[in-house]
């Protein structure tokens, strides 16, 4: 099988009754667009039927690979080991809940191979299309990205969406990565923001579950955020040029390719 030029990873814990159709509007939306991808689900230690849905699945389809992992859970640690499992150019990373639009999916993947390094989504910039989103969700959502961009002198509004694309040699160069739950999804975009790579924000589509429970706890991610804030607001303040110097570098050894030896 050859190298995929997509890889979408899909952090599952729980989602035994939502996972197969999740995967089936995923692959129809990579048919559509004769992709080559591959999905990975990382089973964060799911106590229902998840894994054996995916396992189901990727029976008849070889582009679906599960990964499971041991106690303790978190979203974080589910994209960590992820992460690690990918082998396509470009990396998105989507929810295993029907939440995020295929179609959208697609979108990212086509801007980043119109030259950027990375594709944010917005679900409040104009032409996107929200349903269902819980009030007291979407107050702490708005309240946390105002919050972050004033932090970071930033006009990108939803950067705590976990639904995002990179390059894979943006994550490399970002990483590692040490949040283990949500705060991930801040940790993975402002790292990419501070080394200051090519970044498009799009408008997508996002759907309330219709089934099962959401795994985010507001209550206990407030520290958890503000901690990733303070320690990535500090590098940009104080080690910026050290950071963007070094992804420069990188870079440049990249598009010389390997040293040949006399």
């Amino acid at each position: 099988m050859k190298t995929p030029s997509l890889s979408i990873l899909i952090p599952a814990c729980n989602e035994g009754g939502v996972i197969t159709a999740t995967l089936s509007d995923i692959i129809a939306a990579v048919d559509r667009h004769e992709i080559d991808a591959e999905i990975v689900v990382v089973d964060d230690s799911s106590n229902d039927n998840t894994a054996e849905m995916v396992e189901t699945f990727a029976a008849d389809d070889p582009r679906v690979r599960i990964v499971t992992r041991e106690l303790p859970r978190g979203f974080g640690r589910a994209v960590r080991t992820g992460l690690k499992e990918l082998s396509g150019e470009v990396v998105v990373i989507a929810m295993a809940d029907q939440s995020d639009d295929p179609e959208d999916v697609i979108r990212y993947y086509q801007t980043i191979n119109d030259g950027y390094d990375c594709v944010f989504g917005s679900r409040f910039i104009a032409g996107a299309k929200v349903v269902d989103y819980p009030i007291i969700k979407r107050l702490f959502n708005r309240l946390t990205n105002k919050l972050i961009q004033l932090m970071f002198w930033t006009h990108f509004n939803d950067l705590t969406n976990a639904f995002k694309a990179y390059r894979r040699e943006v994550l490399d160069h970002c990483g590692p990565f040490y949040a283990s739950h949500f705060n991930i999804t801040i940790e993975m975009s402002l790292s990419a923001l501070i080394r200051k790579y090519r970044i498009a924000q799009i408008p997508i589509n996002w759907y309330g579950r219709t089934w099962g429970s959401s795994k985010l706890r507001l209550g206990q991610m407030g520290r958890r955020y503000l901690c990733v804030l303070l320690k990535l607001f500090f590098e940009r303040i104080l080690i910026a040029d050290d950071i963007i110097a070094d992804r420069e570098a990188a870079e440049k050894k990249n598009l010389e390719g390997p040293q040949q030896e006399d």
